[in-house]
């Protein structure tokens, strides 16, 4: 849905896009802070240094803390897991 805002422009597309698009991004548009969330990843790398580049200010969101809790890397290992907390698959009926 629209922001009830006034004077917004909405850019529809998906990125992620080169540095040099994000520029020319920020330069028509006149774009004078950058707010971004730190997803973890490389998404957003192109903005951010477009707008370093360009003397932009970038205001950077943190990611939350994450609940310490069990994980796996691999179905296998997952798979493991449960059998250790619930009892082998075989003793249960399953």
């Amino acid at each position: 849905p629209r922001l009830a805002v006034p004077d917004a422009t909405y850019l529809l597309a998906r990125g992620p896009f080169r540095e040099a698009d994000e520029r020319a991004l920020l330069l028509e548009h006149r774009i004078d802070v950058v707010v971004s969330k730190n997803s973890g990843g490389e998404a957003t790398y192109g903005k951010i240094a477009a707008a370093r580049a360009l003397g932009v200010e970038v205001v950077m969101i943190r990611r939350p803390t994450l609940p310490d809790v069990a994980s796996a890397e691999t179905v296998e290992a997952l798979a493991a897991m449960v059998d250790h907390f619930l009892g082998p698959a075989a003793e249960r009926g399953v």
